[in-house]
């Protein structure tokens, strides 16, 4: 197995389905920066504070030119209603089942918890720059605060 992509790494281009139908690679951020943050599940209690943190800091984002996609393998059916359910104003991606981004930067992986072992998403955010190169990554994110760490991060 290959090591995963660091800093200073290209980020794989790999397509992933929005909510609408249409899909959505990170070459299609090329000349702007972008944060990829990947979530385990739609409408658990982490990764709704995540999106709405980052959905309240979207206008920073805005302003200073950085485009934001948040990611999970949930359907896009599921997106739509997640969305609707918090109002959220952050761009979703579903990744695919097999073979998708968060597979190609090794953060789709077995876990484990109460005993059992399950495939799951590490959460993890990526900050890209314009030339579609990792500058930042976080991984094992810890919700409180990560959307403003990231925000200044992508401002500094």
């Amino acid at each position: 197995m290959k090591d995963r992509p660091g800093v200073g790494d290209p980020m794989p281009d790999i397509a992933m389905e929005t909510p609408e139908g249409s899909t959505i690679r990170p070459a299609d951020f090329a000349g702007k920066r972008a944060v990829l943050f990947f979530y385990p599940k739609d409408m658990t209690p982490g990764c709704t504070t995540e999106a709405v943190d980052f959905t309240a800091l979207k206008p920073e984002f805005d302003k200073a030119g950085v485009e934001l996609l948040g990611i999970s393998k949930d359907p896009p059916a599921r997106h739509q209603k997640f969305i609707a359910k918090h109002d959220l104003m952050v761009p979703l991606a579903s990744d695919p089942e097999d073979g998708g981004l968060s597979d190609a930067l090794g953060i789709w992986t077995e876990k484990q918890m109460y005993g059992k072992r399950f495939m799951g998403m590490v959460r993890t955010t990526y900050l890209l720059g314009a030339d579609g190169r990792i500058e930042r990554i976080w991984d094992k994110v810890k919700v409180k605060g990560h959307a403003q760490e990231v925000l200044d991060a992508a401002t500094s």
